[in-house]
């Protein structure tokens, strides 16, 4: 490798985009493109940079298979930035695998880093604690320590491991002040203001009030039976049940956890669960019957009794009944918490991240752009959602995972 290409690796390793490009820029063999792809994505021109990285691979061709799979893993994490969980990703993979059997133990441990990343980002936690588990941190470069980190505390945040996150964000804290790198200091720095911010509403018959992670992992650790409105279920202790698939049978049961230790009457549970304003026999013969299938449901934490004016849940074994909910409830909040990080996502990765179909997430943005929560710019698969300045709006560490374990 000439000393120009030499040169201009050692300025994107500091962090030094436009050094390279001044090395690199009017060349056009196959390093020399990949060089110019990565410079161009920390610049911030990431259609341009995922040109270079494609040009540079096809170039690269099957002749020199681990520089390939190099601009593979840079093209992956562009996707990853610009949040088009696509293709490009699913290649992390085999150009991990790649890397591997060729030795590069850096690159491949980047690559892994990368994809435990993605796994995070559609909520697969035990998928991304496993990759993450497989990589020796000194193995890494400095510049992808503190994300590492991040991926770690990501994970411990969504698990509600106040600890264990709050320990990672410390150690990515001084693994970026390590790197001199202004821009992953303010990463990390927003990592640990959304650690430190409410990350959930209480609500008892005596009001409101919000709690930090480690509140929340408090509360799940206390003798009180917890109905969870950021997931969707009841628990109590280690016991819980999910209720995320039966929409009607959890709004019954919220609305009988915040009347407790009184009862919820019968008008009130129609409205709630119905949108009954004038309830005929018919409403009430259903409710009778969701009542009942609630009283199946959460046979193992909880009885229901009914009483003159309505119904009153009763716990087995704890000693309060409180609901846990998202500091602000809006509709279409699951998708306006993803948006809250600042990134423009595409629809189908919205989809991916909260496990629905892409119609559904349709629905949802244009009922958030016709309110001006959202906006979209680009065309066709290009096209991109970012969230309107919504303060206060909550971050992302209680929605639901497709893999969550306590």
């Amino acid at each position: 490798m000439d000393s120009l290409i030499t040169a201009a690796g050692r300025a994107l390793a500091s962090g030094d985009p436009l050094g390279a490009l001044k090395r690199v820029a009017l060349r056009d063999d196959a390093p020399a493109l990949a060089l110019r792809g990565i410079a161009m994505a920390q610049l911030g021109d990431l259609a341009l940079a995922r040109e270079l990285l494609r040009k540079a691979a096809r170039a690269f061709g099957t002749v020199e298979p681990m520089h390939r799979a190099r601009c593979q893993v840079a093209e992956a994490e562009i996707a990853l930035v610009s949040r088009d969980l696509g293709k490009s990703l699913h290649l992390l993979g085999p150009a991990r695998a790649m890397l591997d059997a060729h030795g590069d133990r850096i690159n491949a441990a980047y690559a892994g880093f990368l994809e435990a990343r993605h796994l995070l980002l559609i909520g697969q936690l035990d998928g991304a604690e496993q990759v993450l588990s497989g990589i020796e941190i000194d193995t890494l470069p400095p510049v992808a320590r503190p994300g590492y980190e991040l991926v770690s505390a990501g994970i411990a945040m969504r698990r509600i491991r106040a600890m264990q996150a709050q320990a990672a964000l410390e150690r990515a804290a001084r693994a970026a002040r390590a790197t001199g790198i202004p821009a992953l200091e303010a990463e990390v720095d927003r990592a640990i203001q959304a650690f430190e911010a409410p990350a959930a509403r209480l609500i008892t018959q005596g009001g409101e009030r919000l709690l930090k992670l480690g509140d929340v992992e408090a509360l799940l650790a206390s003798k009180a039976l917890v109905v969870d409105a950021c997931r969707n279920a009841v628990r109590c202790g280690p016991t819980s049940v999910p209720l995320a698939s039966r929409p009607v049978l959890f709004t019954l049961l919220r609305a009988l956890a915040e009347a407790w230790p009184g009862d919820a009457a019968r008008e009130k549970l129609l409205t709630r669960a119905f949108g009954a304003r004038h309830a005929d026999e018919s409403h009430r013969g259903r409710l009778r019957v969701e009542i009942g299938r609630l009283r199946d449901a959460i046979k193992p934490l909880a009885e229901l009794s009914a009483t003159s004016r309505g119904f009153v849940l009763a716990s087995k074994s704890a000693n309060s009944v409180v609901v846990l909910a998202p500091p602000v409830e809006e509709d279409h909040g699951d998708v306006l918490a993803l948006l809250a990080d600042g990134e423009a996502w595409s629809s189908s990765a919205l989809a991916q991240a909260l496990d629905v179909s892409p119609r559904t997430v349709q629905r949802a943005l244009e009922a958030l752009a016709e309110t001006g929560k959202v906006e979209s710019f680009g065309r066709g698969r290009a096209c991109r959602w970012i969230a309107s300045t919504v303060p206060g709006f909550p971050t992302s560490l209680l929605l639901p995972a497709s893999a969550i374990s306590r």
